[in-house]
């Protein structure tokens, strides 16, 4: 009897297992027709190749995303290298070296069609930019940056040096001005820390930029509580050309100390203004440049002027000249002129060999003669 019973359960147990199973088969072999409805268990027979199920789980829309191709598609990566040769007679003394100038790599990322990052490094050097864009208008006329970046000041300061005829980049005006390098203001590479808004009005016949910035320079914060003021307007009447006009407002806080400006010293806060006008013509056939710049630190009168030219050739040889005069104290015998004259020849796409000698005539110093030699290596 118990034997009976025994195998009338296990029959029990092996029943509800192949009908729950057969239940459950039953439910994976249907899916839905053209019209949206359920096909019969007779249909699903007929077609087993299209058998799904009808409780299916939503897919995850993270799933189907080809992340590396997507990742790809949001960051762009860039760098370049300028490396070569200077010889200069600037002192009793010859000066002969070869020299790497500078080894910058950056990354922008776009985060969403309106938002991106830039991350900026010279191996040769320090951490150049970190910034962060966000265009606020469907077109391009209001977009605001926030972080360290080249200031606005001039025509030359927010160029590339890859982009720049002389393979010492910028004119002395600039360089002394916009805060790429003078004794007061320390070695900031032209860049700032701050907060711009910019854009480009009237059928992107007026550019603008509009900023407000430590005015200390890059990687440290603030010497002072004052911030400075930077303004520029770019016009374009017509294709190839444009003027500019730029100007800075504020207060510095010294690092250093400079011969031709002896009443500031080192932990001062001094005046710190700054005006340019400029204009360049940029065609196939020919490209120059040309502007004017001032300065006020403290009580001392700064001012310069350059210009630029570049001429093609022959096919990817191109002949630069530059005239380029500064003078850091219009009270006193500091003023200096460059006359330049060289060849680039482009190789390759942003890649370039330079070869240029400089003659330097200096109240405050002897003359002296200066050659220049530099390859370009970008991608």
């Amino acid at each position: 009897m118990k034997k009976l019973n025994f195998l009338f359960l296990t029959l029990a147990v092996l029943m509800a297992v192949f009908s729950s199973t057969a239940a459950m088969g039953q439910q994976s072999m249907v899916q839905p027709e053209q019209d949206g409805g359920i096909i019969t268990q007779t249909a699903a027979n007929q077609n087993p190749t299209t058998q799904t199920t009808t409780t299916q789980k939503k897919k995850n829309p993270l799933a189907d995303i080809d992340w590396l191709k997507e990742l790809t598609s949001r960051i762009e990566l860039h760098g370049y290298a300028q490396a070569g040769y200077s010889y200069d007679n600037a002192t009793d003394k010859t000066n002969s070296t070869f020299n790497l100038k500078r080894t910058l790599f950056w990354a922008k990322a776009r985060i969403t069609d309106r938002w991106f990052f830039l991350f900026m490094h010279d191996f040769n050097s320090v951490v150049q930019e970190f910034y962060t864009d966000y265009r606020i208008t469907n077109n391009k006329a209001l977009t605001v940056r926030l972080g360290q970046f080249k200031n606005s000041f001039s025509l030359e300061n927010p160029m590339s040096p890859t982009q720049l005829e002389l393979i010492d980049v910028c004119s002395q005006s600039v360089t002394n001005l916009s805060g790429c390098y003078d004794p007061l203001y320390g070695l900031n590479y032209g860049r700032d820390i701050g907060l711009m808004i910019y854009g480009d009005l009237f059928k992107d016949k007026l550019h603008y930029e509009l900023a407000l910035m430590n005015g200390q320079g890059i990687n440290k914060k603030d010497g002072n509580s004052d911030k400075d003021v930077i303004l520029k307007l770019e016009y374009k009447p017509i294709e190839h050309l444009r003027f500019v006009v730029s100007g800075q407002k504020g207060r510095g806080h010294a690092v250093g100390t400079a011969e031709w400006n002896p009443d500031i010293h080192e932990g001062d806060d001094y005046r710190r203004d700054r005006i340019s006008a400029g204009a360049e013509w940029k065609s196939d056939n020919l490209s120059v440049r040309a502007e004017y710049l001032a300065g006020k630190d403290g009580d001392v009168t700064s001012q310069g002027a350059y210009m630029t030219a570049c001429v093609p050739l022959v096919k990817n040889l191109d002949a630069i000249a530059s005239v380029d005069f500064f003078d850091r104290n219009t009270k006193m015998e500091y003023d200096q002129t460059n006359a330049t004259a060289g060849l680039q020849y482009w190789f390759y796409k942003k890649c370039r060999v330079q070869l240029q000698y400089t003659r330097c005539w200096r109240q405050f110093a002897k003359d002296y003669n200066w050659l220049q030699a530099q390859v370009q290596v970008a991608f």
